[in-house]
């Protein structure tokens, strides 16, 4: 079974700098995961995410047996085995990002107020409380995430994003921080006006018609 090389190691450490820079990791709090064939590359427990460094990733089978480090993986490893094993993902981002936390211990669920959460899935639940690390709590994040969501919140604790690359697992956890801030925002104001399922519909059939948010080379149309 090949190891995954020095290269794969940091791109999980450089996607925690990304995420640390951006305010969603704060101290030890929090994992990246991602999916190398039959392995799986994650955070090392106790680990300063801002500063960690590829030899702080450790490298596991789908199992949870070490297959490669130094260091025993995160608290929270059957988390991401458990959607690893269940679902097409090929990374998994887990922050205590504060403004998804927020939402969290408030709403049962965050509401779709811009078009752009249509690519995590729509409306994002909020799983009920459970402690880390614990079954309960891998199994209701999976549970969550089993309907096609690539994002879901946890009660009084934080988020989980998927992507199938670690690139877009980390641009959802960013997303899902603007969506969460927004609403906070628009509550401030007062009561939040969530697009109504058709509003969303009508989104989806231009975007998929003018392949929204792909680049596209320029035409003599456009000249």
């Amino acid at each position: 079974m090949p190891t995954p090389a020095l290269a794969d190691r940091q791109r999980v450490a450089e996607a925690c700098h990304r995420l640390s820079a951006a305010g969603l990791l704060i101290g030890t709090a929090g994992n990246v995961s991602l999916r190398l064939g039959d392995l799986i590359a994650v955070t090392a427990t106790g680990a300063t995410l801002a500063d960690l460094t590829p030899a702080q990733v450790t490298v596991v089978d789908l199992d949870g047996a070490v297959i490669s480090g130094d260091y025993a993986p995160t608290s929270e490893l059957q988390l991401h085995l458990g959607i690893y094993r269940t679902l097409p993902t090929g990374a998994i981002v887990h922050t205590h990002a504060p403004k998804s936390t927020a939402i969290g211990c408030v709403l049962p669920e965050l509401p779709v107020l811009h078009y752009q959460q249509l690519a995590l899935g729509g409306e994002t639940p909020v799983v009920p409380f459970h402690p880390f690390g614990t079954p309960e709590l891998a199994g209701a994040v999976l549970d969550s995430l089993s309907t096609g969501k690539q994002a879901t919140l946890l009660a009084n604790h934080g988020a989980v994003t998927l992507g199938s690359t670690l690139a877009q697992a980390v641009e959802n956890a960013l997303l899902l921080e603007w969506a969460c801030a927004l609403y906070l925002d628009a509550a401030v104001l007062g009561t939040p006006r969530p697009l109504t399922p058709s509003q969303q519909q009508a989104v989806i059939e231009i975007a998929l018609r003018t392949g929204y948010g792909t680049p596209k080379p320029l035409t003599k149309d456009h000249q």
